[in-house]
């Protein structure tokens, strides 16, 4: 038996192959803009990898998953389990083909939801603050970080093109930070004051703030996404003082969200986990022994694999297949 977990993340498409032992066959990345104009297949290169006839469950994460609040039968789903794909960053439809390539498969999948007001599994405080906390990769990291740590009380930093903090509790996800209202990551980050002036002066809508809102703001790199984020730690090894500024701070912002997870959780904080491409770095700089100069020690503090969303996504998948009914705090109705 085989299980798949999807990953539908900034740059890209990853996918998790995992056998029926709990272990991770293969993961493989599938470009955004490869996929949208034609250049790779989602189907071709999970056929390379496996017989379709031995996958039992594949569990998707799409967009912000803020359509459904459960764990359900991919074909269950109404509009692909979103309300809408305006102003939550760039999009550029590779998502989207890649979506529509599953569909025509015929494998049994799953698709988990983002976190938002309607998550009836989260703290009520954190739906009432923030419409929308996390998309549904996020679930699958927390579910992995879980499986590799044991934890039960702690915060997951996934740290890449954006940064969302989540905060679990009892085994549960109580609530997070979404990167339009915290902590910066290399290309999303809050919408401050001076871009709420440009947008109501109309000099550029918010989903544009929001996609040059993070540590490329500092930086001042533009372009695509995979590539601004080259270029910022490409700049970082040459030992451009802007570049040095914009990673610094980024890693500021984060420690403060974290610190600020950490004041509302009502029990005592096991360790913080880190993952995504810059929360896992270790060159050109070491995120782990930058961020703990905030910390001074008082965390225990866990790198798991940059790839831990579509992992856990495979993880949940197979759960669910062996008759889990509740993932983090969230239901599964199938």
């Amino acid at each position: 038996m085989v299980f798949i977990g999807m990953d539908h993340g900034t740059t890209g498409i990853s996918f998790c192959l995992m056998s029926d032992e709990g272990k991770v066959i293969d993961v493989f990345k599938i470009g955004r803009e490869e996929s949208k104009k034609g250049l790779v297949s989602a189907t071709e290169e999970l056929a390379k990898r496996v017989d379709f006839e031995d996958v039992k469950l594949m569990a998707i994460t799409y967009a912000m998953g803020d359509g459904i609040n459960k764990i359900l039968p991919t074909d269950k789903v109404e509009d692909r389990g979103i309300l809408s794909i305006n102003g939550a960053g760039k999009v550029t439809g590779g998502g989207t083909s890649v979506f529509s390539e599953l569909e025509q498969l015929d494998i049994d999948s799953i698709m988990i939801p983002g976190l938002h007001k309607d998550s009836t599994s989260l703290n009520e405080l954190f739906r009432a603050a923030y419409s929308h906390q996390a998309s549904p990769e996020k679930v699958s990291i927390s579910y992995n970080a879980v499986k590799e740590t044991g934890w039960s009380n702690f915060i997951v930093a996934d740290i890449s093109s954006n940064s969302v903090d989540i905060l679990i509790e009892n085994g549960k996800i109580k609530g997070a930070m979404d990167a339009c209202v915290g902590a910066m990551g290399i290309v999303h980050g809050p919408i401050d004051l001076e871009m709420i002036r440009n947008i109501d002066e109309n000099g550029a809508s918010a989903n544009d703030c929001f996609s040059h809102a993070g540590a490329i703001k500092i930086a001042g790199i533009d372009g695509k996404v995979a590539n601004m984020k080259d270029q910022l730690l490409e700049n970082y090894k040459k030992g451009d003082e802007k570049a040095k500024l914009a990673i610094d701070t980024l890693i500021m912002t984060v420690a403060m969200e974290i610190a600020g997870l950490d004041v509302v959780c009502e029990n005592e904080i096991e360790g913080i986990v880190l993952t995504g491409s810059i929360g896992s770095a270790t060159e050109p700089f070491n995120f782990e022994d930058e961020i703990n100069r905030y910390f001074k020690n008082r965390y225990e503090l866990k790198v798991i694999s940059k790839e831990s969303g579509a992992i856990g996504a495979a993880q949940i998948a197979m759960d669910v297949y062996n008759g889990k009914k509740e993932i983090l705090g969230i239901e599964v109705d199938i």
